[in-house]
């Protein structure tokens, strides 16, 4: 099985790391903006429905439409010297500094300025899922598929909008996209076929935004930043439904070595996402506040509850999906167990998906 980025892993105690420490190399990666896409376009001459499921899917989204500049209360505020989400167990930082004893308004500050991070990254992935479902629109082999993807280009392109327009009007910052995350989205549109790329987007990303967004919905206490992301949330769900309903007929008629490829592929891509443990944000910011990047992922790690913690991400909808699908077998559960991804129950859906708009 490959491990990605194999050059910059390294052990950190008993866990395996993720990391980028060069700075030249880190602004290479922010500085490639072409990257080759393999592309088989695919006509369709069936013009009907062939898949159901998939037309009510692509109705449902028709119906969910909304303008990112006019169904948005703008005016109401974002101060940055008001609590938005809790104090304590919404982000990290603020978590970590109020149990050090700082003070209120440095942890509202990092509060602030982590959720800037989070935003920034979030928005650097919408505007990959925007080209990779061009691609899918393009490759997809049947006209249900094709709709699908095509309205799901008009998704990603309003939530690029509306996170943009959110960052410069309420934030005043953006962080530039994280290396790892750079690594993992280009691998993701570099994928050599339409089902390696539906797995990789819909399945694993779509899935994981959805339970991001779910998290800060569920903690934010300003309406602006609560309607704003339930509105991409409920979108994201779509998307991740499309994911699965499209990979449920892949897998159907995959042979045995498709399946192995698909599901060593979906390890691949979460085992380096949740190797880098935030270490590309916490680079930049811990040290700001007295922290040691290091020292806090080694802190969480001693946590007994760490891997519960850990893995809430990716037992809210990945992990369940990608077991259904049957893309996590004995041969990779333990390895998913071993980094934290999976925990518990692996067909525990923590959350029910918020299809209707």
């Amino acid at each position: 099985m490959e491990k990605l980025l194999a050059d910059h892993r390294r052990q950190l105690g008993e866990f395996e790391i993720v990391e980028f420490v060069d700075e030249q190399e880190i602004a290479n990666l922010r500085q490639k903006l072409d990257v080759p896409v393999p592309l088989e376009l695919h006509w369709s001459w069936e013009y009907g429905s062939e898949i159901e499921e998939l037309r009510a899917l692509y109705e449902r989204g028709k119906r969910g439409q909304w303008n990112a500049e006019t169904d948005i209360d703008w005016s109401i505020p974002f101060p940055r010297d008001q609590w938005f989400v809790p104090r304590e167990n919404a982000l990290l930082l603020p978590t970590l500094l109020t149990m050090m004893g700082a003070d209120e308004e440095t942890c509202r500050e990092a509060a602030f300025e982590e959720f800037a991070h989070l935003i920034s990254q979030l928005l650097h992935g919408e505007q990959a899922a925007l080209q990779l479902c061009g691609q899918l629109t393009n490759a997809c082999p049947t006209i249900d598929q094709k709709f699908y993807a095509a309205s799901q280009v008009a998704d990603e392109a309003r939530h690029v909008e509306v996170l943009a327009k959110f960052i410069e009007r309420k934030l005043g910052m953006i962080y530039p996209i994280d290396p790892t995350l750079k690594v993992l989205l280009d691998r993701l549109l570099e994928a050599p076929t339409w089902k390696m790329k539906t797995l990789g987007m819909q399945t694993l990303f779509e899935g994981m935004a959805v339970a991001i967004f779910d998290q800060i919905v569920r903690a934010a206490t300003n309406p602006l930043i609560k309607d704003i992301l339930r509105r991409v949330q409920i979108d994201e769900a779509r998307h991740a439904a499309f994911g699965v309903l499209t990979m449920r007929r892949v897998v159907q008629e995959a042979t045995e070595e498709e399946m192995a490829e698909m599901e060593d592929f979906a390890f691949a891509i979460l085992e380096t996402l949740n190797a880098n443990q935030q270490l590309d944000f916490l680079r930049q910011a811990a040290p700001k506040y007295g922290l040691d990047p290091e020292a806090v992922v080694q802190s969480l790690h001693a946590m007994p509850q760490w891997a519960q913690l850990n893995s809430e991400v990716y037992m809210h909808t990945v992990i369940p999906n990608l077991w259904r699908l049957g893309l996590i077998t004995e041969r990779t559960e333990e390895k998913y167990r071993r980094a934290g991804i999976l925990w518990g129950d692996r067909l525990e859906s923590r959350h029910e998906l918020p299809l209707a708009s």
